[in-house]
């Protein structure tokens, strides 16, 4: 069994990673904000990182690592007429520079993995999709897109680093979009398979990317979407 670590792991797909590492006989390290466990993945070794204000402390990881998964993202819909400065400076920090000093705290610890350390990251599918209101999240997630393909090149062989581009998945970050049946009926018709995404679905993505059957996939963003990024249905 290995050691895995969750950035963002208080709720949502975060939560589900940490439950599911759990469930296959990992040891775990999970970081919300406030470091308080969740009731439901208690068996982790909790700490705080807020990717706003605090710097990484390295010092709770531990000193292997077989993967590390970085899950916190934005959900922030304006027009661009709307959007401050401040609102993409925000959603930058959250976005890129928490995984960049999550990974840069981490990295000697996956270098010492003996199979080799995993990576995965969370961009989402406005990157490659253009949607109106994204600017500001599409911005911050392509910035993440980029830091997956280049590590992958610059930590390849030992290392693999990949990313994960969900469509609208039912987490409390989406609560908003999703808080009536009328919402949650139109977000569903969108997407070619008639629905919203899970959690379980994206955690199960990331849990194979983080695990060696994945062992010859690096530098790749993998859409987990509903056919949203790529197919059209047509009547």
């Amino acid at each position: 069994m290995g050691n895995y670590v969750v950035i963002g792991a208080s709720s949502g797909i975060g939560l589900r990673i940490a439950q599911d590492l759990i469930a296959e006989g990992h040891h775990i390290w999970a970081s919300s904000r406030s470091g308080s466990p969740s009731p439901s993945a208690a068996a982790a070794n909790w700490f705080a990182f807020d990717a706003h204000s605090d710097s990484f402390p390295a010092d709770s990881l531990p000193a292997t690592i077989n993967g590390l998964v970085y899950c916190p993202g934005t959900v922030r819909l304006k027009p661009l007429r709307a959007l401050k400065e401040s609102d993409f400076t925000a959603d930058f920090q959250l976005n890129v520079m928490g995984a960049v000093a999550a990974i840069k705290a981490g990295l000697s610890g996956l270098k010492k993995c003996d199979s080799g350390g995993s990576i995965v990251l969370f961009s989402s599918v406005v990157v490659q999709t253009g949607m109106p209101f994204h600017a500001s999240v599409a911005c911050a997630k392509g910035a993440i897109e980029g830091l997956a393909r280049n590590l992958a090149a610059e930590l390849a062989p030992r290392i693999r680093v990949n990313a994960i581009a969900p469509s609208l998945t039912d987490t409390p970050l989406a609560a908003h979009l999703l808080s009536d049946d009328a919402k949650r009926s139109a977000a569903a018709q969108r997407h070619p398979l008639k629905r919203v995404g899970t959690p379980e679905e994206m955690a199960r993505a990331a849990v194979f990317l983080l695990g060696p059957q994945s062992g010859w996939i690096t530098g790749q963003v993998i859409p987990v979407d509903g056919g949203m990024g790529s197919v059209r249905t047509f009547k």
